[in-house]
């Protein structure tokens, strides 16, 4: 008999973002969230300027589930685009503060928004180690 298997409490939070959603700030441009089949797995599509240079991207969101081995605790993502670059994150969401950290959890690089009461927008800053960072400002579309 297999095991039951169901997507995680902290990735099941992310539903929040489903949807399509403006994005101003730094980076303009539309951002697209939807669950794959079985929901163990987000996509985010992306559609941005930034920087004053067009970039494309596709991140996938969810647990590590390695062949063999139990899923992995944090909500992980592996960002693709255009541009060539592959970066990887780790989703942490607590009641309406959502923070994006960069590589590891913990790490000096990270994004921490904030939802608003009725779900419709979500605004905070991207920071980068030593400086720079931008504010960045979602609205469901």
């Amino acid at each position: 008999m297999s095991e039951i298997r169901e997507p995680s409490a902290e990735l099941k939070a992310l539903d929040r973002l489903v949807g399509t959603w403006a994005v101003t700030g730094g980076a303009e441009g539309t951002v697209r969230y939807e669950w794959m089949p079985g929901r163990f797995f987000l996509s985010q599509h992306v559609e941005l300027t930034q920087f004053g240079e067009p970039v494309n991207g596709l991140e996938l969101i969810g647990n590590l589930r390695p062949f063999g081995e139990p899923a992995g605790a944090d909500v992980v993502s592996r960002y693709y685009d255009s541009n060539g670059n592959t970066f990887d994150y780790v989703y942490e969401l607590n009641g309406d503060k959502l923070t994006i950290w960069a590589g590891a959890k913990g790490s000096p690089a990270y994004y921490a928004g904030t939802f608003s009461s009725d779900g419709a927008t979500m605004t905070g800053d991207w920071v980068y180690p030593g400086g720079g960072g931008y504010t960045s400002t979602m609205t469901r579309i």
